[in-house]
């Protein structure tokens, strides 16, 4: 019973092998191929047997090439993600201040094993987690996977939110509050993590860090519809409603209309897309006209280009970014 159990698994080892044990500078013949069964899952295999399972492989859509050079032998030529690809979804995770230490070098492990121990351990040499500006909050998982039921449910989630104040002997001190919201959407912006939502108190959009929350729970009251506090009718678009989003700023979204210097082209059609309404202005600039939430957070934006932007309307932006000049240049006096 054990020798026809091993026959059935013969094959399914033989695929790990190829998995993690070879690639295009790590080939294996077919003798070490039954050396490698036998070491360590403790079946023994003819050589004829392998050229059958390997044909089974290939049939099945693995992409194993035999070669004789460097040696002879077989190697996995394609995975489902390439190298550059494993490399990119590494840096993500590297990136995102809303993952833990813990979790980051846990997703880490797992992508990395897309690839071959050999490919994996040349990305090891690029890894850096410890000096990164990473959240202490465990639960972010968790949060994460309820809001998105919460959401699919349209379900109210009600939860703690921590955030920091200064108290009067000037020490950083968490203040939390116990929060209802209608969960809309979850957005990646700004290197943090964000649900959108709707405080049932309000008739407009809020934003909350995820890696801010406590004790998130699902309750069984129905979440307000989007439709009711926003533009949004046939389906919430993340997507645009975060391109409209300033620092992730909520407000009342309005057209604008900015002339921008030509030397800034690229930041703003990759902040507005290349579908941007542009036009020529003069041989220095062009204006464009879109739509964006009002507020500090585009007051900010545009700002940090400094005379590059000049808002043409609406005046109420005009005199926003006018009055935050006067305060930053009052600071300097």
């Amino acid at each position: 019973m054990a020798g026809k159990l091993n026959s059935k698994l013969k094959i399914l080892y033989l695929m790990d092998i190829f998995l993690s044990r070879t690639d295009d500078e790590n080939i294996m013949s077919a003798g070490e191929l039954c050396d490698e069964l036998e070491k360590v899952y403790g079946i023994t295999a003819e050589r004829k047997s392998i050229y059958s399972d390997i044909e089974t492989l290939q049939s099945y859509g693995m992409d194993i090439i035999f070669t004789r050079t460097p040696k002879k032998g077989y190697f996995l030529a394609n995975r489902k993600f390439e190298i550059a690809e494993i490399r990119l979804l590494i840096d993500a995770v590297q990136a995102a201040g809303f993952i833990t230490p813990k979790k980051t070098r846990h997703l880490i492990e797992k992508i990395k094993k897309e690839v071959s121990v050999s490919q994996a351990n040349m990305l090891g040499h690029h890894v850096y987690v410890d000096n990164r500006v990473k959240c202490d909050n465990e639960e972010i998982y968790y949060n994460i996977d309820l809001l998105n039921n919460a959401i699919e449910n349209q379900s109210q989630v009600e939860l703690v939110y921590v955030r920091h104040k200064i108290d009067k002997n000037m020490d950083a001190i968490k203040e939390k509050k116990i929060l209802k919201v209608n969960p809309y959407a979850l957005i990646w912006a700004n290197d943090h993590y964000y649900l959108v939502g709707n405080n049932p108190k309000y008739d407009n959009l809020m934003h909350l860090r995820i890696d801010r929350m406590k004790k998130v729970t699902e309750l069984e009251e129905n979440a307000r519809p989007y439709s009711e506090v926003s533009e949004f009718t046939d389906g919430f678009d993340a997507a645009v409603y975060a391109r409209r989003m300033f620092n992730m700023f909520s407000g009342e979204i309005k057209t604008i209309e900015l002339i921008c210097e030509n030397s800034i082209v690229d930041d703003i059609l990759d902040r507005f897309g290349d579908n941007a309404n542009m036009r020529f202005h003069d041989e220095d600039s062009f204006c464009i006209t879109t739509t964006a939430t009002m507020g500090q957070g585009l007051v900010s934006w545009i700002m940090q280009y400094g005379k590059k932007i000049a808002v043409v309307q609406p005046q109420e932006l005009r005199d926003l970014v006018l009055s935050k000049a006067e305060e930053i240049s009052a600071k300097y006096r």
